[in-house]
């Protein structure tokens, strides 16, 4: 878990703790940018989306819209909500793609039913576990957002929320009223025996039960190297192959297979390589 010394929601409520100079942070520390980068890559990979196909997605707690990028990237369309008004200033000024609200996420989601095929949240969610004001429930707030949000959900969409948990209880907090709002799923931790690299990614169903996606860090570890970034170089390397056929390539095959394991898709055993004739099909 997370160290409990110098976490931000200790420090101050979020609409407070997310000032201007805070703000700022997010448009211009590289380093910070590409972290919120790759967590909004692995969010969105564990959402399971069709592929080329443009969605509809919210992002809780998107802030300045580094995780929206993501989403333009990808040639998705998406509805930001975040509770500090200088992050949003900052988005603005960024002139993001999506939609910018607003909003407390503890005290709901104000969609109508099945607006989203899907919902990601980056850095976010465990800010509703502390009681910031006399009123404040975590219980109560965090059961109101789940249960809005699973009605603001399209049916057999996913909602992935990259998350800090600062002990068990939190985690247990979390899933439980997730679970209690409708919500099936579990917690995909990457890179497990990493102080640094591992991260909590919270996948949840909603109204259809999937397999729990795998996290990452086992399969290359035997090999010496980070899953992150095997991911990340498979993913360059395509996009400097200008001029030239990447689909079903072998690489574009054995990089798509593996993007679909760690989704918790079935994959067939690789045939096209082996010396047989047999085509692989997905």
């Amino acid at each position: 878990m997370s160290s409990s010394s110098r976490r931000p929601e200790h420090t101050a409520p979020p609409e407070l703790f997310y000032n201007e100079a805070e703000a700022r942070k997010y448009s211009q520390n590289s380093r910070m940018i590409e972290i919120q980068s790759q967590m909004s890559e692995r969010a969105v990979e564990l959402l399971n989306l069709p592929e080329d196909q443009p969605c509809l997605l919210l992002d809780v707690g998107c802030g300045s819209g580094l995780s929206g990028d993501h989403l333009s990237e990808q040639g998705h369309c998406w509805v930001g909500v975040d509770i500090s008004p200088a992050m949003l200033e900052v988005a603005l000024d960024r002139e993001v793609e999506g939609d910018l609200i607003l909003g407390d996420m503890g005290q709901g989601i104000p969609f109508r039913p099945g607006t989203f095929e899907g919902c990601i949240s980056i850095s976010a969610l465990q800010w509703l576990c502390n009681a910031d004001k006399k009123s404040h429930s975590p219980p109560r707030r965090l059961y109101r957002f789940f249960s809005t949000l699973y009605s603001a959900l399209a049916r057999g969409s996913r909602a992935v929320f990259q998350l800090y948990p600062e002990n068990s209880d939190q985690v247990e907090l979390i899933t439980s009223q997730a679970m209690k709002a409708g919500f099936t799923g579990g917690m995909v931790v990457d890179y497990p025996n990493s102080t640094k690299a591992k991260k909590f990614f919270l996948c949840l169903f909603s109204g259809i039960s999937g397999a729990l996606p795998k996290g990452l860090g086992s399969e290359t570890v035997e090999r010496g190297v980070s899953n992150q970034a095997l991911f990340t170089g498979e993913r360059s390397r395509f996009r400097q192959m200008k001029g030239k056929s990447v689909k079903k390539s072998k690489d574009w095959i054995v990089e798509k297979k593996e993007r679909r394991r760690r989704q918790g898709r079935e994959v067939r055993a690789d045939t096209k390589y082996t010396g047989r004739q047999r085509k692989t099909r997905f």
